[in-house]
């Protein structure tokens, strides 16, 4: 007699939010639990990770383990987490004030050590969490209630800086398409390597700008003739944003090559994770005696 598939082990529930009505992180929220079921994974096996702000309160709104640190603090604790467990998939959340701003130091060092981790970067171009002040990715003459004058600041496009720091895969993604969404999330999650996807995510509440009026009209899908390991039409999908060409700013996958993840170069964890591995614990004794 067959067994039906049991698929209440791959089911992640998700939470009453604090978001905003029409807010686009439902929809991200939305994409994540339709991408993590249809990969199948087991959410005792996942860590969601955040730092603060809206983006970074995903964590708290799906099943399955959750870290929680400070703001621009996710992506270093996340890579802790992966090293000390390979057996768990990490997925990190932030917004682009949280993973951009505060966190843009890490931000760097993630691609460059290229851990085996997937961030989920949401874009709305404004702080919304502290009410509304210009962003990284805030457009350059962007006017909040304490910048009157306009942003003066050259607005970051995080894609580009992934691409030039050497990232191997790189996205950008709109929550106004929830299929498209799903599909970049999973192909993220199942790279081996540090895996960006930006996510353009209008703020109802504080960006009366870049809506998702403005986003429909902006955006497009990359096309089939695009090559996802050619650099130079990767580079050049990132830098298009205004669509000034009339071509629109492109979505999809931008750049996906594979690239030695930071466990394929240790010495160390080609032993197995380090949680497995236990400690010498006459050796930490003598390294503390040395400093005492």
């Amino acid at each position: 007699m067959s067994q039906e598939k049991n698929t209440e082990r791959y089911t992640f529930e998700t939470y009453k939010t604090a978001w905003c009505p029409g807010c686009g992180d439902f929809a991200i929220l939305s994409s994540l639990k339709g991408a993590v079921e249809e990969l199948e994974l087991d959410p005792h096996k996942v860590v969601f990770a955040g730092g603060i702000g809206q983006a970074a309160k995903t964590p708290q709104y799906i099943s399955g383990n959750r870290f929680c640190g400070l703001h621009g603090r996710a992506l270093p604790a996340a890579a802790a987490i992966k090293l000390a467990n390979d057996d768990l998939t990490v997925i990190i959340n932030t917004g682009d004030g949280d993973g951009y701003g505060e966190g843009g130091n890490h931000f760097i060092a993630a691609i460059r050590r290229n851990v085996n981790i997937t961030h989920f970067a949401h874009d709305n171009q404004v702080y919304g969490l502290t009410l509304g002040q210009s962003s990284p990715t805030s457009l350059r003459g962007y006017v909040t209630g304490s910048q009157p004058y306009g942003s003066y600041n050259e607005p970051l496009n995080p894609v580009a800086t992934a691409l030039v720091m050497g990232a191997g895969f790189v996205a950008r993604g709109f929550a106004g398409d929830l299929d498209q969404l799903k599909e970049l999330m999973k192909a993220a999650i199942a790279y081996e390597g540090y895996a960006l996807v930006d996510i353009f995510q209008p703020c109802v509440s504080f960006n009366k700008v870049n809506t998702f009026a403005w986003y429909k009209e902006h955006v497009r899908p990359l096309g089939e003739e695009h090559d996802p390991t050619d650099f130079e039409q990767a580079l050049k999908a990132a830098l298009t944003f205004e669509g000034a060409d009339g071509a629109g700013i492109p979505t999809g996958i931008l750049y996906n090559v594979e690239r030695g993840d930071y466990k394929s170069q240790s010495e160390v964890l080609q032993r197995g994770p380090l949680l497995k591995q236990g400690a010498d614990y006459d050796f930490i004794e003598k390294e503390i005696q040395k400093l005492a």
